[in-house]
């Protein structure tokens, strides 16, 4: 006998690097755990129109800006559902009107929450390692600490497109590549690879929509202009920089610590520190805001 099929609209509310998460009840389908805010999709209601309308009765807000973030199908022993996911952030001026018990959590917390399997790509996902080593040496991913992922700044050769074959899944999991490279990769690959890297000129060209979907984007930006066209068309975290002089930019003008703080504190998506970064430069950062911190010599 064929299992029902659930179509179900799920919420990634984001602000200030922090996620919105609630509380199955027992009685619910995988019930005692974490959830994110949604529900069911009903007859005749697309997965956003369904999306708003459960944020809007669960959560208490109404949110405009929406972005497709990824369709999972999860067969359970009882039943097929399949997640329809949107991800959207919540100003400032809603989060008093959040409803109880809807509780703010980081993306390192998420980690520890008890969630339905169905959940555990979207955790992945939404969870950054806090150092990316820039470099163009493959060969580094062999000495990739846990906290760490590795952006491969190359040019994108078909020799080197040729030695990603070399990779297992596991060092592809830990590997950012620039979109350009990433089109050129077979669909197996692709589906391995971390993160697909936008550079400022890349990015400036796009438009709401044009992300794939079910991939996570990291763009580099050079200016605040540049991170909110990010997080605008949806991206999933930023490399600002230079943010200190840096030996391998001499002619870039820093912007210090002062004006970076004061750019990330106008986004809500995780921004990465690059630019005369050192490794004890980490906690320095966060207190500046960074969710972490990129560079090619300090790791």
């Amino acid at each position: 006998m064929s299992k029902p099929i659930i179509h179900v609209a799920i919420a990634i509310l984001l602000h200030q690097n922090k996620v919105l998460v609630g509380w199955r009840e027992a009685k619910q389908h995988q019930g005692n755990k974490h959830e994110f805010p949604g529900g069911k999709v009903e007859q005749g209601e697309t997965p956003l129109a369904a999306c708003r309308r459960e944020i809007y009765e669960e959560v208490g807000i109404g949110l405009h800006d929406w972005h497709a973030f990824d369709v999972i199908e999860h067969e359970y022993d009882d039943v097929i559902v399949n997640l329809h996911l949107f991800h959207a952030i919540v100003p400032t001026a809603l989060l008093n009107e959040i409803q109880q018990p809807w509780t703010w959590y980081s993306r390192e917390e998420l980690l520890d929450l008890n969630f339905p399997k169905a959940n555990l790509s979207v955790i992945q996902r939404l969870y950054w390692p806090h150092q990316i080593k820039i470099s163009d040496q493959l060969e580094t991913l062999r000495q990739l600490q846990q906290d760490q992922l590795l952006y491969w700044r190359v040019a994108g050769s078909q020799q080197q497109i040729s030695a990603l074959a070399e990779l297992s899944v596991e060092h592809l999991a830990k590997l950012i590549v620039n979109v350009d490279i990433y089109q050129q990769l077979n669909t197996i690959q692709q589906a391995a690879i971390s993160t697909i890297h936008l550079k400022q000129s890349q990015l400036m060209a796009l438009k709401l929509g044009d992300l794939s979907i079910g991939k996570r984007y990291l763009a580099a930006c050079h200016d605040l202009a540049a991170m909110q066209q990010a997080q605008q068309v949806g991206c999933d975290a930023i490399l600002l920089s230079p943010v200190l002089p840096t030996a391998t930019h001499p002619d870039a003008v820093a912007l210090g610590w002062e004006q970076f703080n004061l750019w990330v504190s106008q986004v809500d998506i995780p921004v990465f520190a690059l630019g005369g970064m050192q490794a004890g430069d980490l906690a320095l950062a966060k207190e500046q805001g960074a969710y972490g911190i990129a560079g090619m010599r300090f790791l």
